[in-house]
């Protein structure tokens, strides 16, 4: 008895003060570690500067660095798979875009992710579109005169791409569809090659980043015939939308987001967010985004979700009608 009294009273002392030493460990601020941002191309691409622009700032923001790793192969999808089974903890983050989220889905037969199910959404960061762009050669000036001549011409018309399933791609997809017209897709090893041929002659047309195309369309070597967002670039004021040009319904924007895996919690996934919007609303992130040709965006979990949605069962529609797949 007197054993059992004793060590009750020694756990009486001794036990406060071991939750208190404890409590500090249970109840630590988010973050007390670095940061990983998974980004799902390699670095030097407007994507990965993108993300590293918002990673400085966050890391200010948070008080912990945020380590930008890029997974760069198989659009997008290696790094998705990465950032789908890491720990739901709030250390890593990722770094999405329409394409991982919402086009891959069916576009890659062994695509192992559903993003939706996988993720959890933060807000999204920003958005581009695309410029429709036709040679001199083509004898063209309006979206309108395109689609009639596709039309008397049909299949001989060509777009380069970046590739199967890249915005190029999938922006003249939506065309074929929406002005039901038949156009040739020649894909490519990245843009640059794209534009090359363009530029030369070899291929019709090309829909491709405002960004990178304002200065041929400047200088007079391409003609733009709309932008593919809902509004007018604020780079190219003069050119209208592709909907206002004659062709209602068509819509592309390429959005890009953080996202988080499943189960992130609640509190971490608010502090994010609450530090994301504070950072879109920079003049000076404002000013570096639209030299990358991007706008911020900002919006809150239920809205980027939806976004994401709503975008994988268009995308779905489209890629499934261009019959593209890349296994």
């Amino acid at each position: 008895m007197k054993t059992a009294s004793r060590l009750t009273r020694l756990l009486a002392a001794v036990l406060p003060a071991l939750l208190i030493a404890a409590a500090p460990a249970a109840q630590a601020a988010y973050p007390d570690k670095p940061i990983r941002l998974i980004v799902p191309f390699t670095a030097g691409g407007p994507t990965d500067a993108m993300a590293r622009l918002v990673g400085e700032h966050l890391s200010t923001a948070l008080g912990q660095a945020v380590v930008v790793d890029n997974r760069g192969g198989a659009g997008g999808t290696i790094a998705t798979e990465a950032a789908a089974i890491a720990a739901p903890d709030g250390y890593t983050l990722f770094f999405a875009t329409t394409g991982t989220m919402a086009i891959n889905p069916s576009l890659y037969r062994g695509f192992k992710v559903n993003p939706i199910a996988a993720f959890e959404p933060i807000a999204p960061i920003a958005s581009t579109q695309n410029v429709l762009v036709v040679t001199p050669a083509l004898k063209v000036n309006s979206l309108a005169e395109l689609i009639a001549l596709a039309k008397q011409k049909p299949g001989m018309l060509t777009f380069g791409s970046a590739g199967n399933g890249s915005s190029n791609h999938i922006s003249g997809e939506l065309l074929k569809s929406v002005a039901q017209v038949d156009l040739t897709h020649v894909p490519y090893k990245g843009s640059a090659q794209a534009l090359t041929d363009l530029l030369g002659g070899q291929i019709s047309m090309m829909f491709d980043t405002v960004s990178n195309q304002v200065q041929y369309i400047n200088s007079g070597k391409l003609k733009p015939l709309g932008v593919t967002g809902k509004t007018r670039s604020d780079a190219l004021p003069n050119v209208p939308t592709v909907a206002e040009a004659g062709l209602a319904g068509y819509e592309v924007t390429i959005w890009f987001g953080l996202v988080a895996p499943k189960r992130t919690p609640d509190d971490i996934t608010a502090t994010l967010r609450q530090q994301l919007d504070k950072i879109m609303a920079r003049p000076d992130v404002k000013a570096k985004l639209a030299a990358l040709g991007a706008e911020p965006m900002t919006g809150s979990a239920q809205s980027f979700a939806k976004l994401i949605e709503d975008d994988t069962a268009k995308w779905g529609k489209v890629v499934k009608a261009s019959g593209a797949t890349v296994n």
